[in-house]
């Protein structure tokens, strides 16, 4: 391949395809990485995503000049940013295309002033920037990148080499400058991410191969082990802010600053990026609330997105232990083991915390097969089993499974997913199938379950007449409520089913579910009932925004 000395549109498209091929082949590794600001080992697959839809303008503005690829660049890294560490690439990004955008042929110098640009405008998206992070690694390349477009003739590649290399000391320095990089013995994840730009800057330049995920050549050798394995456990550095709140926002320029003071008051790891009256806003909070209502005091928010960074801190350490624990360690298995039905990535990680190892995926729309479940069944070491069918539909396909295997099976007619959680408090693994049968279905019994899902035709119930499109609220006995959104669903349905005695609200949040409606409903509990605790967990679960569980 000849070696570049200037990068066309072509070349800028090819760069940043490569880009996104590398994030993706590395994005596990650098998963593993992240413990700043929180441990929520998704970095990668943020980086990766936010290149997705780079990569996914660029195929729409097919064989445009300069400018178009560039905008696209802006435009889709704007539009595809996730967490933290997308929102901070998809402002390096910016950076780097408005600086590109200004030349049909982009040379040494243009190259190293977009690198110094897109680390400058980093730093200013953050509110509160800190050291040892991708911000330091962006600088660093950005700072090398100019001193080598100063030699004459200044030289393409070598630009974009002296700019890896400073990349790749820096990030091998960041654990000097973050204490918890140093506890945990890794380096900064998003810097990670971000030295692969480097990497797929040089493969179109000079032709270098991309870093390989083994062999001699490979990042982790090449940049001072900083994709090394983990050793031993990590520290929890999340510093008590709970949830991640992202959304585009719809305002004007000038009032950016004071949404930023606003947010500064109600939360940290604080991006906002973008102009011309779109931005993408990054918080960790404790008060969705207010960081939400912030954007609307500001202009429209749109695209909210709300993560539990709890759940996120446990769902790593689950795949943290499951990929690093020798098989030997497991012991022996237990006397019964568990099957569960499950609906929603994030209703499978809670199935798992409370000790169900076998899933079937599966639910209303969905129902798995006597196969699938019989499969489940003879896959776990177990001689006895309880299955949790979790749906009223899948119970007798669940009854079909003992006479078909030599194991002993038993069923637990659970009838919902908190009906699930509810038979897993009692649940013993050392105890035998017939009496993990009889005190699960006991506890299961104890919690009173609801669903808030859409009708689908118009009917009429017990609540009145229904509309199709309508939020409908379910418990045992039918449709108890009616209402015009999620959250007045959940609500009148509630208020139906909620008595004096009872302690626990558990709110499962489902697809179609919103920050707004979960805090409508949570106030709603708390004025309305102020002596029952609430919990919020993400389930993820399909064509049920809400499910509830009353103890």
């Amino acid at each position: 391949m000849a070696v570049l000395t200037a990068l066309q549109a072509a070349d800028v498209r090819s760069a940043m395809i490569a880009y996104r091929d590398v994030l993706r082949a590395h994005q596990d590794r650098i998963n593993r990485l992240n413990v700043y600001p929180v441990p929520d080992g998704d970095t990668g697959t943020n980086m990766a995503l936010t290149l997705d839809a780079v990569v996914a303008e660029l195929q729409a503005a097919g064989d445009a000049g300069m400018g178009a690829v560039c905008k696209a660049i802006a435009h889709g890294s704007l539009m595809g940013a996730r967490g933290n560490s997308g929102v901070i690439l998809s402002q390096l990004l910016r950076g780097v295309a408005e600086c590109f955008g200004r030349h049909e042929a982009v040379e040494a110098p243009v190259l190293a002033d977009a690198l110094a640009t897109a680390a400058s405008l980093a730093y200013k998206a953050v509110v509160r920037p800190v050291e040892g992070t991708i911000l330091t690694v962006a600088r660093a390349a950005g700072e090398a990148a100019t001193t080598a477009s100063s030699a004459a003739p200044a030289d393409l590649p070598a630009v974009v080499a002296s700019a890896r290399e400073a990349a790749a000391d820096a990030l091998a320095r960041t654990p000097e400058l973050l204490a918890v990089l140093a506890r945990a013995g890794v380096v900064d994840a998003g810097g990670a991410g971000y030295l692969l730009l480097f990497d797929a800057l040089l493969h179109v330049v000079d032709g270098r191969a991309l870093p390989a995920l083994s062999g001699p050549d490979t990042l982790e050798g090449r940049a001072a082990d900083v994709l090394a394995p983990l050793a031993g456990d990590r520290a929890d550095t999340r510093g008590g802010l709970r949830f991640e709140v992202m959304y585009l926002l719809e305002a004007p320029d000038h009032a950016i600053d004071a949404f930023k003071e606003v947010w500064a008051g109600v939360g940290d790891s604080i991006v906002v990026v973008g102009g011309d009256g779109l931005w993408n806003c990054h918080i960790h909070t404790d008060d969705v609330g207010a960081a939400i209502e912030a954007g609307i005091d500001a202009g429209r928010p749109r695209s909210i997105r709300v993560t539990d960074l709890d759940e996120q801190v446990e769902e790593e350490r689950w795949v943290r232990e499951a990929a690093s624990e020798p098989p030997s360690a497991h012991g022996p298995p237990p006397v019964t083991d568990v099957v569960a039905v499950v609906t929603g990535d994030g209703v499978g990680r809670i199935f798992r915390s409370l000790g169900v190892h076998a899933q079937v995926r599966g639910g209303q729309s969905m129902n798995p097969s006597t196969a699938e479940l019989l499969a489940a069944v003879d896959g776990v070491e177990s001689d006895q089993v309880v299955i949790l069918p979790n749906n009223p539909n899948i119970t007798p396909v669940a009854e079909q499974v003992d006479a078909l295997t030599s194991k002993s099976v038993g069923v637990v007619p659970t009838g919902s997913v908190v009906e699930g959680f509810a038979a897993l408090l009692a649940y013993d693994p050392e105890a035998g199938r017939e009496a993990n049968v009889a005190a699960m279905a006991a506890s299961a019994r104890r919690v009173v379950p609801g669903e808030v899902t859409r009708a689908v035709r118009d009917s009429h119930t017990e609540a009145g007449p229904v509309r199709t499109g309508q939020f409908i609220g379910l418990s045992r006995e039918g449709v108890l409520s009616v209402g015009s959104s999620a959250a007045l669903a959940a609500c009148g349905l509630l208020e139906r089913l909620l008595a004096d005695h009872h302690e626990l609200v558990t709110i499962i949040e489902g697809e179609g579910s919103s920050a707004a409606d979960t805090r409508q409903i949570t106030e709603w509990l708390h004025e309305r009932h102020p002596g029952i605790a609430t919990e919020v967990h993400h389930g993820g679960q399909p064509l049920y925004p809400y499910l509830l569980g009353i103890e």
